[in-house]
């Protein structure tokens, strides 16, 4: 068994606010549940809902203050609680099991975990490119894999394809078979998207009826995947985009939008939020993510799926500068923070 010390490094918001909300802080190692692993974390990654819980915009979702952030982690186990089995310590494992109410974030040395959100590290990728993946690709195989149904040869559109989430659709929609067609705001990030498997990327710009005909015919998509969404501003086009009865998922649906195209068109629409699972004690949602996990892990050690990460090295410490980089919108790919 390693050694385990009483208080651990971390960061922490005391008060919402910019990126400069964080301090560094030293808390206690967490104890380990009943059904709970004790991680030694090595890596972690910035996703979006992150930077909300931090500014205020989500902070129904955070834990209370002092808020250890960030739900994405990569890293060892160093103590298992009371009826775990798939793990053992010195397993290398990621998930993302925290960061919002009720549980403990990974900004930390120290994360405890519910096993049951957790698969064992791909032995292909590093431990920062493990921690970029978890929220990104539960989200993703959700969308994409569960609830639209990708089928080979269906045209699927996926919106923001180098983003977090997009990237790993991208992936994935090409995978399922289907005829990945993926929107970017720059040449750079079009070009990203095709690299990792999109038939065709296209400025997000362009007018829905010129790209609906010239890459559909005029049909539409069979399966619009959005994950920028901002109410009427993106999904209202992704309805527009889609064939008749076809399929649109979207990561992002607050705010007010006209779903007058899903009476008129047949479309089935669909919303995915990853942390449901977490904040309502949902063990079999929980359950659930670590499977998908486990089929993730599968996919990246076969050389299938990789994340991609921005070009940035932060430090635990550096994690206001990691927070400003993504709110920045410059970022391509995953940013992540090295927590060992």
């Amino acid at each position: 068994m390693p050694e385990i010390p009483e208080t651990m490094d971390a960061q922490v918001v005391r008060e919402h606010g910019g990126p400069d909300a964080f301090e560094p802080a030293t808390l206690d190692v967490p104890e380990v549940g009943a059904n709970e692993v004790l991680v030694e974390v090595a890596a972690t990654s910035v996703n979006p809902v992150d930077t909300k819980i931090r500014s205020g915009a989500a902070a129904d979702l955070g834990p209370d203050a002092p808020a250890v952030l960030h739900g994405d982690l990569a890293g060892t186990v160093v103590a298992v609680g009371a009826g775990v089995e798939r793990f053992d310590v010195g397993d290398e494992v990621y998930g993302c099991p925290g960061g919002v109410a009720g549980t403990t974030g990974a900004l930390a040395e120290y994360a405890a975990a519910d096993a049951a959100t957790l698969a064992h590290k791909p032995d292909s990728l590093s431990m920062r490119e493990a921690a970029a993946l978890p929220l990104v690709s539960i989200t993703a195989w959700d969308g994409l894999v569960t609830r639209a149904g990708v089928e080979p040869g269906d045209d699927v559109l996926v919106h923001g394809g180098t983003g977090g989430v997009g990237h790993v659709g991208v992936q994935l929609a090409a995978l399922e078979g289907g005829v990945v067609h993926a929107t970017a705001s720059t040449a750079e990030k079009r070009a990203l998207a095709r690299d990792i498997g999109a038939d065709v990327a296209f400025d997000y710009h362009r007018d829905v009826a010129d790209y609906v005909e010239e890459y559909t015919g005029g049909d539409g998509f069979d399966v619009v995947f959005d994950t920028v969404g901002a109410g009427a501003d993106n999904v209202e086009p992704s309805l527009e985009a889609a064939a008749l009865k076809g399929r649109v998922v979207a990561t992002v649906s607050r705010g007010e939008a006209s779903l007058d195209a899903v009476h008129s068109k047949g479309l089935s629409f669909d919303t995915v939020f990853m942390l449901i699972p977490l904040l309502h004690d949902d063990h079999a949602g929980r359950v659930r993510h670590g499977e998908i996990l486990e089929r993730v892990a599968s996919l990246a050690d076969a050389g299938k799926l990789a994340p991609v990460l921005d070009d940035t090295d932060y430090a635990l410490s550096d994690v206001s500068e990691a927070h400003r980089r993504l709110e920045s919108g410059e970022h391509v790919g995953k940013v992540t923070v090295r927590v060992e």
